[in-house]
């Protein structure tokens, strides 16, 4: 993949569109590794008004990353040839509001750096451009921001950044494999949110946190800030951050 992918500066303008008329409609939707961020499984499991727990069980896998030691979840594809998306039909993707970061943020390739000194995140482009697809065709252009912008991507840039700042926590004060307590608790808070949620209004695992007592209010409702919480819980429990 690293040959197809450009870097583009910060205002650099790139051309691109996806439409049922294009050529190549739905070939990205095939041959797929596909890893999904807990904010993409709140989405998706709300889109399809299911538990996080049958959404789990129906339509992820569960791995070990090989450099973090941490459960990741990637997306089963179907048993027709070609691992192909579950959620694709001819007609485009049936889940296409609630779709995951990185088919929204495709073709670009969005990466942080933190500022050690100052702490401050920085954003860095590359546009990654795949034999099969025809979108760079399009005679529409824009920016790398207005890209995200129009496909509304802010919200999960937001969970993503703090998935990956617990993922250097981890490998900072706990690096090497974690037990398999710590990987079920792990696994349970950022991906199967519903059973989280019971857990922390039934059982006393936020005893162990301090807590906005509003957004632990919110948190008996909302998937949002029940992530919130839960990514804070993490940190906070697992991580002693």
């Amino acid at each position: 993949m690293e040959d197809h992918l450009y870097p583009i500066p910060p205002d650099g303008k790139f051309r691109f569109a996806c439409s049922p008329e294009a050529a190549c409609f739905n070939e990205c939707c095939r041959d797929l590794n596909q890893f999904l961020y807990p904010y993409d499984i709140l989405r998706l499991k709300k889109r399809l008004d299911l538990s996080s727990s049958e959404f789990l069980q129906r339509y992820t896998t569960q791995h070990i990353g090989p450099e973090s030691g941490l459960p990741m979840v990637t997306l089963k594809t179907t048993h027709a040839p070609g691992r192909i998306c579950p959620f694709v039909t001819p007609k485009g993707c049936r889940v296409y509001p609630d779709r995951p970061a990185s088919c929204r943020t495709y073709p670009l390739v969005r990466a942080i750096s933190r500022n050690r000194a100052t702490g401050n995140v920085s954003e860095h482009f590359m546009l990654l451009k795949e034999p099969h697809c025809f979108g760079f065709d399009a005679s529409k252009s824009q920016t790398a921001q207005q890209w995200m912008d129009d496909q509304q991507i802010e919200i999960y840039n937001h969970f993503n950044d703090q998935m990956l700042e617990i993922i250097r926590l981890k490998n900072q004060l706990r690096p090497g494999p974690l037990d398999r307590k710590s990987r079920q608790l792990f696994y349970m808070a950022l991906y199967d949110l519903d059973r989280f949620r019971t857990r922390i209004f039934e059982n006393t695992l936020l005893e162990q946190i301090a807590m906005d007592p509003q957004k632990l209010t919110d948190a008996g409702t909302d998937d949002t800030a029940l992530l919130e919480v839960a990514m804070q819980w993490v940190k906070q429990v697992l991580f002693q951050s």
